[in-house]
């Protein structure tokens, strides 16, 4: 257990490198996602076990359907099998599961998965973790908009308006975010949550990530200096 003072509120992860970690062993794609979401449920795992209170998976973007018609079926394949033998994992670590994307145009079979883990475990009060499947940041301001445009058209559009009608309002602003693989850019993930979040990047592919490097980043959070725009005293 970390000190929950200094924190991170809300961790999101950007979990990249799965393809060029199968590729360095001469396997195909598909055997680094595997490996991937070994790794993410050793991560979850760790977050749990750390305190963490919100954790945000970069899962599948919106962007990914650009992918090979072959890899898209093999990662719903491996979303839907992973919801649903879960639950006991879920329920031994108290762990709420909730999701941001546009469900309604995922596979319905992958709905359904969504729909029922996120029921079976809205009254666990331990760690929440986020799923970000069929997710883009621009598309959740977009369809913010909308939903605020629908309720209220005659209203002008705050700040506070925008919030609350994003995918999962109730989720604190993210206060660290972590990607792996070597890369610098945040790829279109809770632009708008992340707004003032500290970044941390690290050269190690994802299936290789463990419980000390979520660690690793957690205290790099700690020696941070976050001001928000201001001046400290």
């Amino acid at each position: 257990m970390i000190s929950q003072e200094s924190c991170p509120s809300h961790v999101g992860i950007i979990m990249d490198g799965n393809g060029r970690w199968a590729k360095n062993r001469g396997q195909i794609r598909s055997v680094g996602h595997k490996e991937g979401l070994t790794a993410a449920k050793a991560i979850v795992k760790a977050a749990s076990d750390m305190g963490l209170k919100n954790l945000s998976l970069y899962v599948f973007s919106t962007e990914n359907w650009k992918r090979t018609e072959d890899e898209i079926s093999f990662l719903m394949v491996l979303i839907k099998s992973y919801l649903k033998k879960e639950y006991q994992f879920y329920k031994d670590n108290s762990i709420r599961v909730v999701h941001s994307g546009d469900l309604e145009r995922l596979p319905s079979d992958i709905q359904k998965e969504l729909s029922s883990v996120m029921e079976q475990t809205s009254h666990f009060k331990g760690l929440t973790v986020n799923l970000l499947i069929n997710y883009g940041g621009q598309d959740e301001i977009v369809r913010a908009v909308n939903r605020h445009i629908h309720e209220n058209p005659d209203t002008d559009l705050t700040v506070d308006e925008l919030q609350s009608h994003l995918d999962n309002p109730d989720l604190p602003p993210v206060d660290l975010l972590i990607r792996t693989g070597g890369e610098k850019r945040i790829s279109n993930f809770l632009i708008w949550q992340t707004a003032y979040a500290e970044l941390y990047f690290s050269q190690k592919l994802w299936p290789d990530w463990s419980a000390e490097d979520l660690r690793e980043a957690v205290d790099s959070f700690k020696n941070r200096d976050r001001r928000f725009g201001g001046v400290k005293k």
